[in-house]
């Protein structure tokens, strides 16, 4: 029987040497019942974190490396890995960020929750075991306090029941841009927020499972800034006023 066809990329800027110890923590192992492929894509990082990812194309065969010319942000670099696995007609495509706050341990899981009939994404959700889990992570306490506040006005707004609305670490069902057009979705940092929207209107589902909170160098800037445009598109819809976020 041939085996189905999993995408792992890992979407990486400034990661340094942290990119290589992510990638020394995915258990191919547990997923040899797939065909995998590993892509490492680079926003254009102007450090070691080129050094690392050929270091792990030398360990991984199925391994490529994708380097922008230009920095593409964040919602920009994960189009640009999507792009890849639909045109190499993969099944499955789990995200990873190169910074190792997301542990690749739960690839497997991921992926297994996506055989479930209706669910075309899974998530990481950092809350889903409950606070304490997220506090004992190092997660800062201004985000926690955000998070759990954002979150529960996405799920009001939306009418979801969502422990994490904020997570990065995504599993898809490639079928799932028969429905969303890729090109439609935004090249910021709230890619995460409106792919998840896009689904949410396609009446398909979401499947969260938990992970342990992992918390390192954090930036506070750039999420206040996530989260205040994060508010700002929830209220947009909220008001019915979406219409002009597609112009």
């Amino acid at each position: 029987m041939k085996k189905e066809k999993l995408l792992i990329f890992i979407i990486t800027y400034k990661a340094k040497k942290r990119l290589y110890n992510v990638f020394k923590k995915i258990n191919f192992k547990k997923i040899k019942n797939y065909q995998v492929h590993l892509l490492i894509s680079d926003d254009c990082s102007r450090d070691k974190t080129i050094y690392y990812s050929k270091e792990i194309l030398k360990k991984f065969k199925h391994a490529k490396l994708n380097i922008n010319k230009k920095n593409l942000g964040y919602g920009g670099n994960i189009k640009k890995c999507l792009s890849f696995a639909i045109k190499n007609k993969f099944k499955y495509a789990v995200m990873i960020h190169g910074d190792g706050q997301y542990s690749p341990i739960y690839i497997k899981e991921l992926v297994m929750a996506l055989k479930e009939k209706n669910y075309y994404a899974s998530t990481g959700s950092r809350l889903k075991s409950g606070i304490l889990s997220a506090i004992h992570g190092g997660m800062p306490l201004y985000k926690l306090i955000g998070n759990i506040f954002l979150t529960k006005f996405f799920n009001f707004v939306f009418k979801t029941n969502f422990k994490d609305a904020h997570t990065g670490m995504w599993a898809y069902r490639m079928d799932i841009f028969n429905k969303i057009k890729l090109n439609e979705l935004p090249n910021t940092f709230n890619f995460d927020q409106l792919i998840r929207i896009k689904i949410i209107q396609k009446k398909l589902q979401i499947k969260e499972i938990p992970i342990k909170t992992i918390y390192a160098d954090e930036r506070s800037q750039l999420h206040i800034m996530y989260a205040i445009k994060f508010l700002i598109i929830s209220i947009i819809y909220f008001l019915k006023l979406d219409y002009f976020l597609s112009k």
